[in-house]
């Protein structure tokens, strides 16, 4: 997130002395074989305390605490036991954002329910070994890497589930749109080559809803030992990394970590991005601000390239005519070196922009979590914006040159 009023920073502050809340080794459940070849034996488990989920002829199967589970073993009654993984979501009234299971499923579904457009792949590993999830969406799939090409991204930031949920939603939306007829949306997949990767921090993602209650929780899990964890993914990348607006410290929410694409998250996108020299257009989506954003955002020097800082602000300012964010450059409200944008932009001169979605700011307690209301209204507001990029990347200079599209290869 780029804007930061007085009220949110004693907001923030005011939340991070709030203890989280406790959990002692009997908050954690076990599940075990236990030994039982009768009624009789199967009573004394029960007497327990444990829970028997299942009974076979010699055992019984049941969950339990760590106590329950330490005095049956004292009677040498358990056979094999381990611990059951926490369920990892959201609070009951946010169930309709999605942790990692629910995310990767329903990309899945996506691929299933439309196999000649969608194909889901896997762009590298997390530092916990999850999966960086890619959806690649064309009407031609065999012959996309000849297409003009625009990749879609979000969820650096673990607490900003509503920039994993949106273009998402929003590209669930636009494939039903095609099946269901649209001119406009058949014309631009069937001649494009697009890329959707919506939760570039996994770990992250699925580290701040595992207790049940959000844990404010931005980095991804990587460890710098003694018991902290995380790097800021979105000041990692090696376009002026390290010159200001992120911090050297291992404890801080924008520690830049030990080098450049030090994390297997960032390097995933570096070596993604590598290898589709198609890609003209980027668009990262964060929360929050209601901003539209575009390089640079590590200098307070303008792009020096007359024609691609022109594009950056014409397109920016079509686009805030849909969703009304604020278009601006990036350093315009404080340097953040080591970002996306700067690097794909500076690097591979794709022209690049990162949305802050809704709110607008943290009154009223939303900022990172503003509740599942917001979804379908942001969703619809950054519809066009998506689909405006989509339609300009085969040439994006022609917002300012007026030029004809660019012959599409058949």
């Amino acid at each position: 997130m780029k804007k930061l009023n007085l009220f949110l920073a004693l907001s923030l502050m005011g939340l991070c002395l709030v203890t989280l809340p406790a959990h002692s080794a009997d908050d954690v459940r076990y599940w075990m074989k236990i030994k039982a070849t009768d009624k009789f034996t199967r009573s004394i488990v029960a007497d327990s305390g444990v829970s028997i989920e299942a009974v076979r002829e010699d055992f019984v199967g049941a969950t339990g605490t760590l106590t329950e589970l330490q005095s049956l073993q004292k009677k040498n009654l358990v056979e094999v036991s381990f611990q059951i993984a926490a369920d990892k979501d959201f609070p009951k009234k946010d169930l309709e954002y999605k942790n990692y299971a629910r995310l990767t499923k329903a990309m899945q579904d996506l691929q299933s329910a439309y196999p000649h457009l969608v194909k889901m792949s896997s762009i590298g590993k997390s530092v916990e070994g999850r999966d960086i999830w890619v959806l690649r969406i064309s009407g031609q799939l065999a012959k996309a890497d000849q297409l003009p090409a625009v990749i879609y991204m979000g969820g650096h930031h673990a607490r900003e589930h509503l920039s994993v949920e949106t273009p998402l939603r929003i590209w669930t939306n636009i494939l039903d749109r095609y099946a269901k007829g649209d001119a406009r949306v058949r014309g631009l997949i069937d001649s494009r080559d697009i890329h959707l990767i919506p939760a570039v921090n996994p770990d992250g993602l699925e580290y701040d809803v595992a207790s049940g209650e959000y844990q404010m929780w931005r980095k991804n899990r990587s460890s710098s030992g003694n018991g902290i964890f995380g790097v800021d993914l979105n000041r990692n990348y090696d376009w002026g990394w390290g010159t200001g607006g992120s911090s050297s410290n291992p404890d801080s929410d924008t520690y830049m970590g030990p080098k450049a694409f030090s994390e297997p998250e960032t390097r995933a996108i570096r070596d993604y991005v590598n290898a589709h020299v198609n890609i003209t257009t980027l668009l990262s989506f964060h929360t929050f601000s209601e901003l539209i954003l575009y390089p640079w955002g590590g200098s307070y020097d303008h792009i020096a390239i007359a024609r691609d800082k022109a594009v950056h602000e014409t397109m920016a300012k079509k686009m805030a005519e849909w969703n009304h964010y604020t278009a601006e450059q990036s350093s315009d409200l404080y340097i953040a070196s080591g970002d996306t944008t700067d690097w794909s932009y500076g690097v591979h001169r794709i022209i690049s922009f990162t949305f802050e979605l809704d709110p607008a700011d943290a009154w009223g307690g939303a900022g990172f979590y503003p509740g599942a209301g917001v979804i379908s209204p942001v969703v619809e507001k950054n519809t066009e914006p998506v689909l405006y990029l989509l339609e300009y990347c085969d040439n994006p200079y022609r917002v300012i040159d007026q030029f004809q599209t660019l012959p599409v290869n058949p």
